[in-house]
């Protein structure tokens, strides 16, 4: 239904505005979801759109893109989906006119990412060209210094199967290179690779280490390479960093970004969604209880929030609200059940796929989360959505006759992309340096597990993997206990761990002593505040110097964090009317007074604009207003007198919308109007703020429509019914009997010649439906 809105709605763009219903243009590139169709047993409709991409794609635009981002969606939905056209034209009924056209697509497209690895270091620029390459003035791109890990390290599947299904080698050589580019520069002592890197020099650009967002998917791509190719320096290198990752990443159930030269040292105390493809990638190594484990919370935290946030704290708070749809949870969820066999996990994708449809379905799709506690929409549908999500959730309760081939033979790629395994023995002209064992003494214990077996992960024991969830059931509800402060390396044993801001105590002096050694004096202000002040050269060491820097640098992040806990959270408006019926939710800035919506239940109600606009003085039409939630704009007076002067108009709430032509809450940070330095306890209705581009949806509503209703709540409700009908039908009677509840109303009806119940129902999209009993 989805793909084919997409074709219905977008087509030829790249993706699909699921609220507007258009297409976004990011340049003329090929569907990145082709595999998709065969993967759901939909071969006709999979030959349909590999003739429109044959029929409408050019290649030779003038448009920068990322390299990383090209080669994942395009070139490996390009080469997956020639990957399964051969597979179809060999069993004989589809695709049987097929001649390797998307393949010398995607040779066409390889020829012109390449002019991007031109480097020294062989590490790709960062975007490049469609039709101009690099570093010409037309190319508008070649003068950038720096890319991430992951977007260096993430071209071997692709390129090498490039290489491998059309025996032109430098695809897989320059790929290569990058990845043993990357192996060279990693931190030796620690076997840490860092966020960013510099693509001339290869200097290390941003220091922090995680298996999240900016390297993730190289660490996925070094294990992928070794079972796709059958090389073992890959599958060395992996097992080498994996060690690592495990021993200075991994604080189970977290897993929290270190500082590559000081690894014991937390380098942030939040977590990126895009972790959570970390629990799959174990268990295509085979440590399925760390897998469990992780994931479990993130089950949890999901359960929360009904989404994964962009961002989360360690104490499972809100970081980055949004939720782009990212299909990392589910993709981890389906290896797991692969691996265990656990029912749960199906009662896992279950709940993902009831919120996605409660929560993020939208007229013509699936809308990204701008916040997931407010329930507010972006108009935003990525490509990911249709080639991951829903390939995962499919496959997770797909039984094997479901599915037209074996997906064990296959391995998918970080977009899930299919390619064939048995590219492994195809055109090996590619001379391999094993540049691993030279520089690592390598533990055994870390080659134990390549793919995972459940006759030996699970022997006789179905209730291994519920025993490992068990204990991670309330730990975000709980919170997460503080984690055990970890050691510094550099101290001999007995010494005393570094001082931690958290545990930091001004009237302590044992502390005050701790800090001048650090080389951070204590400063008291007048106002009887303390200001903390680092010199690092009085230090009494460098290493205290650093501990010192670090210390400084956690007391910023705690103060920070401890201003924006003073901060009320934000607020939802919901237009539950035409044009919308509840599908659009807009992020609003909540009041520090009137109505507290997170206590009180929501206030609904038809808008109506205030006269004057700006309601500094008593309103001219109280009646347009009274029982009805008012307009306001912003400015020319404080926000506790225009709630005065709309409360004193009979309105039941109020929305003050920003002045600011342009404004928006995706740009902007969330807005909290404040009082007016006198007691506001006079004020009992809600007051929401909302940026000019929100308002004006709202606005252009009530130019259309007139009547616009709209829900003041402290998240996004459900939207369930708008109302029943109920009519019955009598031998006698035709008058209307009043009903309870009040939305429901009760009705007579003569026109059948006995008792008849007919019940209606419309739904929030305007469906108008009933059934009818006797």
């Amino acid at each position: 239904e989805h793909f084919r809105a997409v074709y219905e709605h977008a087509y030829p763009a790249d993706e699909l505005m699921p609220l507007t219903c258009r297409g976004r243009v990011r340049g003329q590139e090929p569907s990145r979801a082709l595999t998709q169709w065969v993967v759901l047993n939909k071969t006709k409709e999979f030959e349909d759109a590999v003739r429109k991409v044959l029929r409408d794609v050019n290649l030779d635009n003038d448009v920068v893109v990322s390299v990383f981002e090209t080669n994942i969606r395009v070139l490996g939905g390009l080469l997956g989906g020639h990957s399964l056209a051969i597979m179809l034209k060999e069993k004989g009924e589809y695709m049987q006119w097929y001649n390797d056209e998307l393949l010398q697509m995607a040779k066409q497209l390889g020829y012109k990412l390449l002019p991007a690895f031109n480097t020294t270091s062989g590490l790709p620029y960062p975007r490049i060209n469609l039709k101009f390459g690099i570093r010409k003035p037309e190319a508008r791109t070649g003068t950038e210094t720096d890319t991430c890990t992951a977007c260096a390290g993430t071209l071997i599947l692709e390129f090498a199967a490039l290489s491998r299904f059309t025996g032109a080698t430098i695809f897989e050589e320059y790929a290569r290179k990058a990845l043993d580019f990357l192996w060279e520069k990693r931190q030796r002592s620690s076997n840490l690779v860092g966020v960013t890197i510099n693509i001339h020099t290869g200097d290390w650009v941003r220091k922090d280490s995680g298996v999240g967002a900016g390297i993730d998917s190289y660490y996925e791509y070094l294990l992928k390479a070794y079972v796709l190719l059958g090389d073992d320096s890959f599958l060395e290198r992996f097992n080498t960093h994996y060690d690592a990752i495990m021993r200075y990443i991994s604080q189970p159930p977290l897993l929290l970004d270190v500082h590559i030269h000081k690894p014991m040292l937390n380098a942030r105390t939040w977590m990126d969604a895009l972790l959570a493809f970390f629990p799959g990638l174990q268990v295509l190594k085979g440590d399925i209880r760390p897998a469990i484990e992780t994931h479990e919370m993130l089950y949890q935290v999901i359960k929360k929030h009904n989404f994964l946030p962009e961002a989360f704290t360690t104490d499972f708070r809100v970081h980055w609200a949004q939720h782009p749809l990212r299909p990392e949870f589910a993709e981890s969820t389906y290896f797991l059940y692969k691996a265990t066999g656990d029912p749960y996990y199906l009662e896992v994708g279950k709940t993902l796929i009831e919120n996605l449809n409660k929560y993020a379905r939208v007229p013509c799709g699936f809308a990204a989360m701008k916040d997931v506690r407010t329930g507010s929409h972006e108009d935003r549908m990525d490509s990911f959505f249709l080639a991951e999500m829903f390939k995962y959730l499919y496959l997770l309760f797909a039984d094997k006759e479901d599915i037209i081939f074996d997906i064990e033979d296959y391995i998918f790629t970080t977009e899930a992309h299919l390619l064939p395994l048995w590219l492994s023995t195809t055109n090996q002209s590619i001379s391999k340096k094993n540049t691993t064992s030279e520089y690592t003494e390598l533990d055994d214990s870390n080659f134990d597990w390549t793919c995972p077996n459940t006759q030996i992960l699970f022997p006789n024991d179905p209730l291994y993997a519920q025993s490992i969830r068990e204990p991670l059931k309330n730990v975000v509800d709980k919170s997460c206990p503080r984690g055990i402060i970890r050691v510094e390396e550099s101290f001999r044993s007995g010494a005393k761990p570094p001082l931690r801001a958290r545990d930091f105590m001004a009237t302590n002096p044992e502390h005050l002593e701790i800090l001048k050694k650090m080389g951070v004096s204590l400063i008291h202000l007048k106002d009887g505040r303390v200001q903390l002040v680092q010199h690092a050269i009085q230090a009494a060491s460098s290493i205290d110097a650093e501990d010192g820097l670090r210390f400084m640098q956690e007391m910023i992040e705690l103060s920070s964090q401890q201003q924006k806990e003073q901060q009320l959270p934000p607020r939802a408006v919901q237009i539950v009317s035409h044009p919308f019926f509840g599908r659009v939710v807009l992020t609003a800035g909540p009041a520090q007074f009137g109505l507290d919506l997170s206590k009180h239940k929501e206030t609904r109600g038809f808008v109506a604009s205030s006269k004057p606009y700006n309601g500094c003085s008593e309103l001219t039409n109280p009646e347009a207003v009274m029982g009805k939630i008012a307009l306001i704009q912003r400015g020319q007076c404080m926000f506790a007198e225009k709630a005065r002067n709309i409360q004193n108009a009979g309105a039941i709430g109020g929305i003050v919308i920003d002045d600011n032509e342009g404004s928006s809450s995706d740009t902007a940070p969330l807005f909290q109007m404040a009082g007016d330095g006198k007691d506001t306890d006079d004020i009992k209705i809600p007051m929401l703020f909302l940026f000019s581009k929100e308002g004006s949806i709202i606005l252009d509503a009530i130019r259309e429509y007139e009547e616009v209703e709209v829900l003041l709540s402290d998240k996004a409700k459900d939207r369930g019914l708008t109302g029943i009908l109920l009519y019955f039908t009598s031998w006698d009677s035709g008058e209307m009997r009043e009903s309870e509840p009040s939305d429901i109303d009760y009705y007579y009806h003569p026109a059948y010649g006995r008792p008849h119940l007919l019940i209606y129902w419309r739904s929030l999209e305007g469906e108008l439906s009933f059934s009818h009993y006797l």
